[in-house]
């Protein structure tokens, strides 16, 4: 059997230290740049869906949404029927900084695609959705505190 999440893993790792190198410039600390782009994509989106879509634990979400909160990329807001839910927003920072990471993101896109026809790009991308899919279901299983019989 090849070795397709090796390969998957090196790519998203590739990936991850470019952008951290990258957004530096921008104080934005290992990773912070994942949920910016969620909360910006997805104004209004509360932290437990946030960590769900990242798929990280609420307590890693919570320390970046914190950092980026104090750095000023965000703002939290009282939901208007429950105060005890908080709403995510992008600032103005975090939305002009948004600008730059989606231009990279579009750039490393263009580089990791590079010689591939459209008909190739379209297939990777449902099978990396079928895969991903698949991994959700034993996340969410693990997430609950279950064991994964191997």
């Amino acid at each position: 059997m090849k070795e397709i999440l090796r390969e998957i893993g090196m790519i998203a790792r590739a990936l991850d230290s470019i952008s951290n190198i990258e957004f530096k410039e921008y104080d934005l600390a290992r990773g912070q740049y994942l949920y910016l782009v969620r909360i910006v994509e997805n104004p209004g989106i509360i932290q437990e869906k946030l960590a769900e879509m990242i798929k990280v634990d609420r307590t890693t979400a919570a320390r970046a949404i914190k950092k980026l909160e104090i750095n000023g990329f965000i703002e939290k807001r009282d939901d208007e029927h429950n105060q005890k839910i908080k709403k995510l927003f992008p600032t103005e920072k975090g939305e002009h900084v948004y600008q730059f990471i989606r231009r990279e993101n579009d750039h490393s896109d263009k580089v990791a695609l590079a010689g591939l026809s459209e008909g190739e790009v379209e297939t990777i991308y449902k099978l990396l959705q079928k895969v991903r899919k698949n991994i959700e279901t034993d996340w969410e299983y693990v997430k609950k505190g279950n064991k994964r019989n191997y």
